[in-house]
């Protein structure tokens, strides 16, 4: 048996390991938790979160990317590592529930008694433009089931910048766009 000299063993497997990563199959990229120390102060004391409505190009698991051509263009190896309607709504949530001191779930409502509100949130778009930002426009609508209080209606548009050709970034840049309409739906909405 041939023993190779150490200093060459870890080019070798270098090498190895890059020919090997070719056929590892598609990516998946997270979106990574931010830390929030901001609270917002809100007039209800629980909220359900209702799943979200998104464009089908956003409704994929593949991650879109605008061209410059304002073409949308997707690769079937780089994919969201969660089903992206329960990504952004558990992200929504979980943001609120952070930010707020109301008591806060995705839909279906998981306790006994009611939510003081239902908050919908319909995007028109969710979108890492050709600008190299990561972009979320819509409207989300506040209802109180027991007509407790005023039914509110916004819009939004927000966007983040991100590295472009970087999913991680761009992953990272979702997170923070769906903080700051967290904040905004807060502030605003709730």
């Amino acid at each position: 048996m041939t023993k190779v000299p150490p200093h060459l063993l870890l080019p070798a497997l270098i090498g190895l390991l890059a020919a090997c990563s070719d056929g590892i199959g598609p990516l998946r990229y997270e979106v990574p938790p931010q830390a929030e120390e901001e609270r917002i102060p809100v007039s209800v004391g629980s909220v359900e979160l209702r799943e979200v409505s998104l464009p089908l190009y956003a409704e994929l698991e593949t991650i879109t990317v605008e061209t410059p051509g304002r073409m949308l263009a997707t690769d079937n190896d780089v994919l969201w590592a969660d089903d992206p309607v329960r990504g952004m709504t558990q992200t929504l949530a979980m943001t609120l529930a952070e930010i707020t001191p109301a008591k806060v779930a995705a839909e279906p409502w998981p306790f006994s008694d009611g939510p003081d509100v239902r908050v919908e949130v319909r995007f028109t778009q969710a979108l890492a433009t050709a600008a190299a930002r990561y972009r979320i426009v819509g409207q989300y609508f506040v209802a109180s089931p027991f007509g407790e209080r005023k039914d509110v209606a916004r819009r939004f548009d927000i966007a983040v910048p991100y590295a472009p050709g970087n999913p991680n970034s761009i992953a990272a840049a979702q997170g923070a766009a769906l903080r700051h309409l967290a904040k905004h739906i807060a502030r605003e909405g709730l």
